[in-house]
């Protein structure tokens, strides 16, 4: 996998934390020259093919919203916009340009950062209008990155009004700057959905080297958001064999769950978590 298809893979963007460990420094500065990648802003990352747009929001004199605006601010994303989101004052009278949604907003000098809405107002946004796993990986990555505390997000969520506050709060209050990327977030949805409130992110086996993804630390369940990407080869093969197996030898029931199954079978995932929580309750 190249350092694009890598990119993409993660929602368009990741920081060079996330890529040191996959590749050579060489490889991304060669990316960068071919105008594959782009640097969004000091060690953060974005895959040229997946940044939105400024100038379809600069044609309707609006800004870019929503997962535009995450995108642009280089938050991953769960799942990719099929559409450039600008957010317009409501008393204009234009009409979207192809592959544009436009949202009629009026927005405050706060809620603008640049081009883009800011990123409280974004995580907001996509509360509002996105699935609850689509907004929480928003959320959890605006905290990941640090453009927000965990503390400011939850008050301005609850200093708003008007339809959609429940959603916001909701977001607001269960993401988390542990998770590692989008698809534990959509993990972590997908808990959350099925009433399970005990699961912590990246959280670290007492007393072995292993972090897990998710994990209860009272039942003892730890969930694992398995890609290919990062489990392909034989020597990471080799490694989960030897975490998975010393993790159940210590009496930890440990579920797998591929980016397919959180993303098409998120109800499933729910009901299997949640039958393994009582049986061991």
């Amino acid at each position: 996998m190249d350092v694009e298809r890598a990119l993409l893979w993660r929602g368009g963007g990741a920081t060079w934390a996330d890529l040191r460990d996959r590749f050579p420094r060489t490889q991304v500065d060669r990316a960068l020259r071919d105008g594959r990648v782009i640097r969004a802003r000091r060690g953060l990352y974005v895959a040229s093919s997946a940044a939105p747009t400024l100038a379809a929001a600069a044609s309707v004199r609006g800004v870019l919203s929503h997962l535009s605006a995450a995108q642009h601010l280089a938050v991953p994303l769960l799942r990719r916009p099929d559409a450039v989101h600008v957010t317009v004052p409501r008393g204009r009278h234009t009409r979207a340009p192809a592959g544009v949604v436009l949202h009629r907003v009026d927005l405050g000098a706060h809620d603008v950062r640049d081009d883009c809405t800011a990123p409280a107002r974004t995580v907001l946004d996509c509360a509002t209008s996105l699935p609850f796993a689509e907004a929480l990986a928003v959320a959890d990555g605006v905290l990941r990155e640090g453009l927000l505390s965990a503390q400011e997000l939850v008050a301005v969520a609850e200093a708003s009004r008007g339809a959609g506050r429940a959603r916001r709060l909701r977001v607001a209050r269960a993401a988390h700057a542990g998770a590692a990327n989008p698809f534990e977030s959509g993990l972590r949805a997908a808990v959350l959905d099925a009433g399970l409130s005990g699961f912590e992110p990246q959280y670290r086996v007492p007393g072995t080297p292993y972090v897990v993804d998710l994990a209860d630390p009272a039942l003892r369940v730890a969930l694992e958001a398995d890609s290919f990407a990062h489990h392909g080869s034989r020597q990471a093969l080799r490694e989960d064999c030897r975490r998975y197996d010393e993790l159940v030898v210590l009496g930890w029931a440990v579920l797998r769950f591929a980016w397919e199954h959180v993303m098409f079978e998120p109800g499933w995932v729910g009901r299997v978590v949640l039958d393994c929580c009582r049986r061991r309750g």
